[in-house]
């Protein structure tokens, strides 16, 4: 482990899929806006089984392991370094043992604070701005929390590895908190940007990050815009069947060829942006957005991490087992 870098005061972000990609899209627009790169990569030995294989053109490929990557950023400033934790999946078991070989290498670092992001289903109007609820290690921290803007959450729970690791660092005398960003109950399997928006300025405002969120501000609007229009339909159209093109709004679900859900013009644009997240890492994010908004993230995960890496990277695991 000499190979790690000394930080300054770093905290420490860890994010996973989840409900609205609430958590992961204010990670990813973070590590964009602020031109972070690729730290390490937490070994998935041990950690995850591969549960399926993957079908393409009638041939059956090996499943992959999830991967967890860390990515960092330098304050230039020299106040605090941040440190990212992506995770692209949660183990199905084993989540403390996951989360103990996590907090060993955050420890490592030399990490202060751990934060993980997550989503807050609620009654909601879609409407309405997003409030961010949050629960703390500690009493200093939670006393801090406090005096900003945020819910604290007096009672519940906080499901998966969002909860998990923050119990994990607790135990480890470790200050930290989960900030957990509403959205509505209704739309829990869509993409929710706004709580993205309010999550990633809750943090911003607590670690006195000076952060550009225009963007994940109009991609919250465009949002916003479509489900007020896909809820007025559904609205309307209580007691009867709801119009067909509603599957459109935010792209069909329906199984479809590869080579049919992408166009040769979209695939064009694709590469185009990432000609542009090439040069300037900041635009990353509207790479990011389009590969959302088509659905096919999950095809060029890989490819857009790797904007990520510095020259002449070489991929380390980092595994304090």
């Amino acid at each position: 482990m000499s190979d790690l870098p000394k930080l300054i005061h770093p905290w420490m972000i860890a994010v996973w899929p989840g409900m609205g990609n609430v958590g992961v899209s204010a990670g990813y627009y973070m590590m964009a806006r602020l031109g972070m790169h690729l730290l390490s990569e937490l070994s998935s030995q041990g950690l995850f089984d591969v549960d399926h294989v993957e079908v393409k053109s009638g041939l059956i490929r090996t499943g992959r392991l999830p991967r967890n990557r860390l990515f960092v950023w330098k304050d230039p400033d020299e106040r605090r370094d941040l440190v990212v934790f992506l995770g692209e999946a949660q183990p199905a078991t084993g989540k403390y043992a996951f989360c103990e070989r996590l907090m060993d290498v955050a420890q490592q670092l030399g990490v202060e604070r751990v934060f993980t992001f997550a989503a807050m289903a609620t009654q909601m109007h879609p409407e309405h701005d997003s409030r961010v609820f949050t629960a703390a290690t500690d009493e200093k921290t939670l006393f801090e929390l406090r005096q900003h803007d945020l819910q604290v959450l007096e009672e519940g729970n906080i499901s998966g590895l969002n909860g998990v690791l923050l119990g994990v660092a607790a135990e480890r005398g470790l200050a930290g908190a989960s900030f957990l960003g509403e959205m509505p109950h209704i739309f829990a399997q869509l993409p929710f940007p706004k709580a993205s928006l309010a999550v990633l300025q809750a943090f911003a405002q607590i670690a006195r990050l000076d952060i550009d969120v225009s963007e994940l501000a109009e991609q919250a609007r465009i949002v916003d815009e479509k489900l007020g229009e896909l809820l007025a339909r559904a609205e309307g159209s209580l007691g009867g069947q709801q119009p067909e093109e509603e599957e459109e709004t935010f792209g069909s679900l329906k199984e479809e060829p590869e080579e049919e859900r992408l166009s040769p013009r979209d695939r064009q644009k694709i590469e185009q942006l990432f000609e542009q997240a090439a040069q300037d890492r900041a635009r990353a994010y509207e790479l990011k957005a389009e590969l959302d908004r088509l659905e096919a993230f999950q095809e060029y995960e890989d490819r857009f991490l790797d904007l990520f890496k510095n020259p002449g990277y070489t991929e380390p695991s980092v595994d304090p087992g």
